[in-house]
C-alpha cells in the first residue's frame, strides 16, 4: 500500500492546462488491488473457482471526465511452479495516446498462486511511467511463513517480513474473493502483503445494485473497504471512500470502481470481457 501512499501532483502548466495527477492510473489500479476483499472462511464454504485461462476483462480508467486510459485483467494458461500446478493472473494498465503526452504510463503485475487461490507463491512488477521505472518482485517461503521483496533494478532484498496463514498478494486476492458466497451485510478480511508488509484487509458488502456500463447492465454488490492502511491521497481527503462494484452472480466480476478524494473522482468501468 506503501505504492498509494508515494503518489503525488502536478501543479497547473504555465499554458492554463491542468495536468494528471501524478502516477494517475497506477493509483486507480492498486486502488482497484490492494483493497479487493476477501474473507476469513472456512476451505469447505469456497466455491469453485468462476474463472477459467482465457477470461479477459478490460476497464476504461477516468480521472474525474477526463479518459486516461485503459486497464486489463487476465488469467492466463496455467502454468508448474516449483512442482505444482499453479494459477497465472496479469494485470496491465496504459495511458491513451492523447495522456502519453503528458505522463506516459505502461505498467504490468504478475500473480501466482495454488490451484485453490489459497496462496500466492510468487508476485512480481514491472512499471514504467514517464522516467519513474521499477521492476520488483516477491517470493513466498511458505516453509518458514516468510515473503522476502527484491528490488531488481537496484539488486537488493529487503529483510524477510512475517506471513500470516492464508495470506495472498494485492492481485491475488482479487481472484479469491471471487471464490466466496458473497451475500449483503458481509463483513471481509483476509491477510494481505506486498511483500513490504503483511495487514490484515477489510470491506463490507453493502447492498445490491444495479449498475450500467460500457459492457452493459449487470446486478451487482456494492463493496466498500477500509481506507485505514492507505495513505497518501486518501489520508489527506476528508471523508475519502471507495465502492466497489461485482456482479452478484457465480462470476463475481467486477464492473465498477470509484474512489472520491479530495482531487476528484477517479473510476474504471468494464468496457468488455470474454
Amino acid at each position: 500500500m506503501q505504492h498509494i501512499a508515494n503518489t503525488q501532483y502536478c501543479s497547473r502548466s504555465s499554458g492554463g492546462r491542468t495536468r494528471l495527477p501524478r502516477r494517475l492510473c497506477r493509483t486507480i489500479i492498486f486502488i482497484s488491488l490492494f483493497l479487493c476483499p476477501a474473507v476469513e472462511i472456512a476451505a469447505a464454504e469456497l466455491l469453485p473457482p468462476p474463472f477459467t485461462p482465457g477470461e479477459k476483462l478490460v476497464f476504461e480508467l477516468k480521472w474525474t471526465l477526463v479518459s486516461a486510459g485503459e486497464a486489463t485483467l487476465e488469467v492466463l494458461p496455467m502454468i508448474r511452479f516449483k512442482q505444482s500446478n499453479a494459477y497465472h493472473f496479469r494485470l496491465t494498465a496504459r495511458t491513451n495516446k492523447t495522456l502519453d503526452r503528458l505522463y506516459k504510463v505502461r505498467d504490468r503485475i504478475d500473480a501466482y498462486t495454488d490451484t485453490q487461490v489459497a496462496r500466492t507463491l510468487y508476485f512480481a512488477q514491472k512499471q514504467r511511467e514517464r522516467n519513474y521505472h521499477k521492476l520488483a518482485s516477491v517470493n513466498f517461503f511458505w516453509d518458514r511463513n516468510e515473503a522476502q521483496y527484491h528490488d531488481l533494478l537496484k539488486e537488493k532484498k529487503r529483510k524477510p517480513v512475517p506471513l500470516m496463514p492464508g495470506a495472498l498478494d494485492p492481485l491475488a486476492v482479487f481472484y479469491h474473493a471471487r471464490c466466496l458466497p458473497l451475500k449483503e451485510g458481509m463483513v471481509m478480511e483476509r491477510p494481505v502483503t506486498d511483500g513490504k508488509k503483511c495487514v490484515i484487509g477489510k470491506a463490507t458488502i453493502i447492498r445490491r445494485e444495479s449498475v450500467t456500463v460500457k459492457a452493459g447492465t449487470f446486478d451487482t454488490f456494492l463493496m466498500i473497504p477500509e481506507l485505514k492502511h492507505i495513505g497518501g491521497v486518501f489520508k489527506k481527503s476528508e471523508n475519502a471512500k471507495i465502492e466497489i462494484w461485482v456482479t452478484a452472480d457465480r462470476r463475481k466480476m467486477p464492473v465498477k470502481l470509484r474512489s472520491e478524494v479530495a482531487v476528484g473522482r477517479f473510476t474504471a468501468e468494464l468496457i468488455s470481457y470474454q
